[in-house]
């Protein structure tokens, strides 16, 4: 399985008072999840395999953090749609969101930026 990039991990956490503001944030975190525990399980079955880096699954965290569930997702299917084995392959990283406003915790998950 391939870490995830520098970028798409960072140190913030929750706290109790972020809560409320935390609550647009849950689908997209919820995505994250899923995508975490498929990295841990069937792509870590398979290995490097990717022609890309980051790979396809590191390709859709990023997505998804950037951008939402929704965008995140369509994203990361057409890059997936771009892996064939005749496909060059590269670098090809996600373009960050130009209006990102959150922080990201050690694991990737998406939290409020904090105030102080």
């Amino acid at each position: 399985m391939s870490v995830l990039p520098a970028s798409a991990t960072g140190a913030a956490s929750l706290h109790g008072s972020d809560l409320l503001r935390a609550l647009p944030l849950v689908p997209r975190n919820l995505g994250l999840a899923l995508l975490h525990g498929y990295r841990a399980t069937i792509s870590h079955t398979y290995g490097d395999v990717c022609r890309y880096y980051p790979s396809c699954s590191a390709y859709a965290v990023t997505a998804v953090q950037q951008h939402g569930l929704v965008k995140g997702s369509g994203l990361a299917a057409m890059r997936i749609a771009r892996c064939h084995p005749w496909a060059a392959g590269g670098e090809d990283d996600v373009t960050p969101h130009p209006h990102f406003r959150y922080d990201l915790t050690r694991h990737g998950f998406v939290v409020p930026l904090r105030k102080d």
